[in-house]
């Protein structure tokens, strides 16, 4: 008896993320996949766009998920701390899938054909913050503060994330990105607190 056929996208990232941790990302093709998925190459094409793809998930399912958890904010909660609480609650996972979470972040944030992607990625990311500063402020997307916010919240997240990958399996992800952001929000705070006085 054979490999039951995958059906899912999630059953195709846990054998892909197999053969990524053997062969490596670059060497593993598209047809390797779904070889060991026993579907055919076309059929792979319908649950994801191309390998990077893959490597993403779910990646605009996610970005609906931080505005969500944005957009239920407190009004009345100081903003760093609303955005600080909502990227945290966003990087919980179930102990179960961390280890798979370590091995994404892994491959997104080390291997360098994935880095042009990530650039991308990144870009949706941050604009969410940017979006969720300007409406707070009442300051344009395109204001200098709203940038500055969503810049400095996605480094401070991108250090998180790689002190957390270098650090032991006993490190904990939230932990890491809650004092990161602790760490960036007093000074932040101090601008965004003038913000409606710096125009774009």
């Amino acid at each position: 008896m054979g490999r039951p056929r995958a059906t899912s996208p999630a059953v195709l990232e846990r054998l892909a993320f197999e053969l990524f941790a053997r062969k490596g990302f670059d060497e593993t093709t598209v047809d390797d996949i779904a070889a060991a998925a026993g579907i055919a190459r076309r059929t792979f094409f319908r649950y994801f766009s191309s390998k990077n793809d893959l490597v993403w998930g779910d990646f605009e399912g996610q970005l609906r998920s931080l505005r969500e958890l944005l957009d239920e904010a407190d009004p009345n909660v100081p903003m760093m701390d609303a955005v600080r609480r909502a990227v945290v609650e966003f990087n919980r996972f179930d102990p179960q899938d961390v280890p798979w979470h370590r091995q994404r972040m892994q491959l997104i944030l080390g291997v360098p054909t994935l880095q042009a992607d990530a650039t991308l990625r990144y870009a949706s990311w941050r604009s969410v913050i940017t979006a969720f500063v300007a409406e707070r402020t009442g300051a344009p997307v395109t204001a200098l503060v709203p940038r500055l916010a969503g810049n400095v919240v996605l480094s401070a997240c991108v250090s998180a994330y790689e002190f957390w990958l270098a650090s032991g399996e006993e490190t904990v992800l939230a932990d890491v990105l809650d004092e990161a952001l602790r760490q960036v929000s007093a000074g932040l705070s101090a601008v965004l607190d003038g913000a409606g006085s710096v125009s774009a």
